[in-house]
């Protein structure tokens, strides 16, 4: 009867998968001295991990003959298990070798609303065309309130938004990494066929009247445009409605007469789509620094750094020489 092993100290300490290829090579050629050939060693060299191999489990996993040696029925159940465990291995090197691919595999994002529908589809289409095996999973994230929570769980591989101030009173925390990719103006916008299109230079004062489309309160580019009229000692602008939504945004500058407050790198991508203009107006408004938000020390896909490489070339031109760069 085999004796009690204490496996977890054994295998640990003990059994090496050098042993297991010893042990199969013998099994496959039925031979010692044919399984030395193969692996380019020594009989007694095989005969000894095999006799080790024997002692430590407390079997015989041979029987020997003049003519070879054929496995006991200890040693067939040893070859099953054998192959599964080298199997897994093999299995194992492929799925690194899938993970270190940054041609293929997943990567999820997480942004605002206006950053999926602006600045971000141009970056996607063309980093898929680059890596057409690589899968896109992006998520919107509600603002003010960052899902950093979501980013140290794993569940985005990487968060795009934009912080002003340089991050709306929120303290960066020790665990994240936030590089600044570019510093966003905000500017004022209006459909090509408003009169206000076709002016050279439009003070502020002359928008008071006009119905205005914001974005939600607490959100930077309304608390900005409030804290700009403030500054001028003038009325409240009369807000028509408020929307985080960029299509909806630019659907209704194109066919009214509206004026919307947006960011100049939301509203770049899409001017010629939707026929926006951006009116000459002097805004009392400091940039906000458009940010990418990873966690600090963790090991990013090959598939994520190639995205974030590829997002910092394509945002490179949007970059001021100015840029605030947020620690």
């Amino acid at each position: 009867m085999a004796r009690q092993i204490d496996w977890q100290r054994w295998l640990g300490r003990r059994l090496r998968l050098q042993d297991l290829h010893v042990f199969l090579a013998v099994v496959q050629q039925g031979s010692m001295a044919k399984a030395a050939e193969q692996l380019g060693v020594t009989q007694p060299a095989v005969s000894k991990v095999i006799a080790d191999l024997e002692h430590s489990i407390g079997v015989r996993l041979f029987d020997r003959s003049p003519t070879g040696v054929v496995p006991t029925m200890y040693g067939r159940a040893l070859i099953a298990r054998t192959n599964a465990a080298f199997d897994e291995l093999k299995q194992g090197v492929l799925d690194i070798e899938f993970l270190a691919d940054p041609t293929q595999g997943e990567l999820r994002v997480g942004c605002s609303d206006p950053i999926s529908a602006s600045i971000l589809p141009p970056v996607m289409h063309s980093f898929s065309q680059r890596y057409p095996r690589v899968a896109l999973h992006v998520n919107n994230v509600t603002l003010p309130i960052w899902e950093l929570s979501a980013l140290r769980e794993r569940k985005f591989d990487l968060l795009l938004g934009r912080w002003p101030d340089p991050f709306a009173g929120q303290r960066v925390a020790d665990d994240l990494d936030v590089e600044s990719l570019f510093d966003d103006r905000l500017v004022l916008a209006t459909g090509e066929h408003s009169p206000w299109a076709r002016r050279r230079k439009v003070d502020l004062a002359e928008l008071v009247g006009e119905p205005w489309i914001l974005p939600a309160v607490n959100t930077w580019s309304h608390t900005a445009i409030l804290d700009a009229f403030k500054s001028r000692g003038l009325d409240m602008p009369r807000i028509s409605m408020m929307t985080n939504s960029i299509p909806l945004r630019a659907h209704f500058l194109r066919h009214g007469p509206y004026v919307a407050a947006l960011a100049r790198g939301n509203l770049l991508p899409i001017a010629d789509q939707y026929g926006l203009k951006i009116l000459k107006v002097d805004l009392p408004v400091d940039p906000a620094s458009m940010v990418l938000v990873t966690v600090k020390g963790r090991t990013l896909s090959p598939v994520a750094q190639a995205f974030i490489e590829h997002l910092r070339k394509s945002t490179h031109p949007m970059r001021s020489d100015k840029s605030a760069r947020p620690r």
